[in-house]
Order: C-alpha cells, then structure tokens, then sequence
C-alpha cells in the first residue's frame, strides 16, 4: 500500500515539473532572402563598374544625375568589396597629406563618400569631387572639368578614379588646378597595368606633364601607389598611347 502511494505521489510530481526545453537547432546565419539581396546588389555594382570603366566622363555624369540612387548602389557595393582587401590604398594617401605642412589646397578627384575630407578637413583644405555629391561638402561634376582655379591647389588625389577613356583628360584637368610644382597622388588597382606596363603609365603621365617625385610603390599586392610632381613644361596636346585595363571585382 505505502509502495502503491509513492508511486502515485512520484507520477503526480513529474507531471508537475517544468517541462525541459529540447535543445534548438542553430539558425543558419543570414536568411536565403538576404543572401539573394546580397547577390543582386554585387551584381549590380559590378554592372556599373563596367560601365563606369566603358563610357567616358561626361556620359557618366549625366547618367548619374539623372539617376542619383546609382551613386548609393555603387558605393554600398565598393564599400563591400573593399572589406577584403588587405590594405586600402587611401590609407597611404592619408599618410602622406598627414605629413606636409599644413593649410594645403588638396582635390580629392572621384572622392565617394569623401573620407579624405572627413579624416584631413582638419588639416587642409580638401575639395571633394564625385559623380553624384553623395556627402556633405562634396561637388557633384565631370572630373574632367571643375569649378576650380587654374593653378588653385598644392595636390590633387586619384585614388581609385581614373576610370574610362577619360583618364587623360582627368589628368589634364588635375595638370591645369595644380600649382607649379603641385603634388598628384594616383593609386591603381595592379592588375589594371595588364595590357600595358608600368612604365609606360608613367611615361604618358611625363607626357601629360608629370614628373614622378619618388619611385612608384608597387610593393602591395594589389595596389600601385605614385607621387608625380607638376613639371614646368606643358603638356602634349596627343593622348599618350595608353590605356588601363578596366577593374574587375570579384563576386562575393
């Protein structure tokens, strides 16, 4: 009888025990909704990079002032490459504005969200210059052509922007703001030297007016860092024969 009572009481007091929550399965991270997103937006901005690369200054700029939101889906999409990559070559341009005196007349050619400005405003005086003014204090305009002076600035900055067949005329551009004996600071993707060799990017930059003041930085392996100087001779009015391979980013 009393065993009889013990198991009853035993069963009464399992029924009325808390329940133990069965153990969950993990949660795969990201759902396939956001990894198909993901896949569209880099589609997306390997789309407009070619573009960018294919068609010249003045195309671009009225294609993205007439659709503005490209501007934000190009950038999300560099800013998400730009997370794999080893080193940024904007940091070495940050590097070298950081080490002249102050109060320098910078321009920041094709300056996406302007993070030149950002980290040297308080130094210098940076002018910043995009498609789309995509920041606060950048100008929206064709590179090709700004709204500065003749001889304005100390030193003006590519980073990752001599893009298309316009890549001359940008550089006319940057010969015509620059002061004599201003500073031009380029940083190219590597593998944009492909079909044509270093030098003979250097050499059309000497044919543009262009002297390198220190030898080109090509220990990085994915990027090529130059430091020209405005020569006091004027520039050929022939293109040089060069041209860069456009930049292909990987999918991810």
């Amino acid at each position: 009888m009393g065993k009889t009572r013990r198991k009853k009481r035993s069963k009464k007091a399992a029924a009325d025990a808390p329940a133990v929550p069965k153990p969950q399965a993990a949660k795969p991270s990201g759902s396939l909704a956001d990894k198909l997103r993901a896949r569209l937006a880099g589609g997306r901005f390997r789309s407009l990079n070619e573009d960018l690369y294919t068609n010249s200054g003045a195309a671009n700029f009225r294609r993205f002032q007439a659709e503005p939101e490209l501007a934000d889906a190009y950038h999300r999409g560099f800013r998400e490459q730009a997370k794999g990559w080893p080193t940024n070559p904007l940091d070495g341009i940050i590097a070298k504005l950081n080490a002249l005196p102050p109060r320098r007349v910078v321009a920041d050619m094709g300056c996406g969200d302007a993070r030149l400005a950002a980290e040297c405003g308080a130094r210098h005086d940076v002018r910043s210059f995009d498609l789309v003014a995509t920041a606060p204090g950048v100008v929206a305009c064709n590179i090709e052509r700004t709204p500065l002076q003749k001889d304005e600035c100390d030193v003006c900055v590519f980073c990752l922007a001599l893009m298309g067949p316009s890549l001359w005329r940008f550089l006319g551009e940057a010969f015509r703001i620059l002061k004599p004996g201003g500073l031009l600071y380029v940083a190219e993707v590597r593998s944009r030297f492909e079909d044509s060799s270093i030098d003979t990017f250097v050499d059309g930059c000497k044919n543009a007016g262009f002297d390198l003041a220190k030898p080109f930085d090509a220990s990085n392996r994915m990027f090529v860092a130059f430091e020209f100087r405005k020569a006091s001779r004027k520039p050929s009015k022939t293109d040089p024969d060069f041209s860069f391979r456009a930049c292909v980013y990987k999918k991810r």
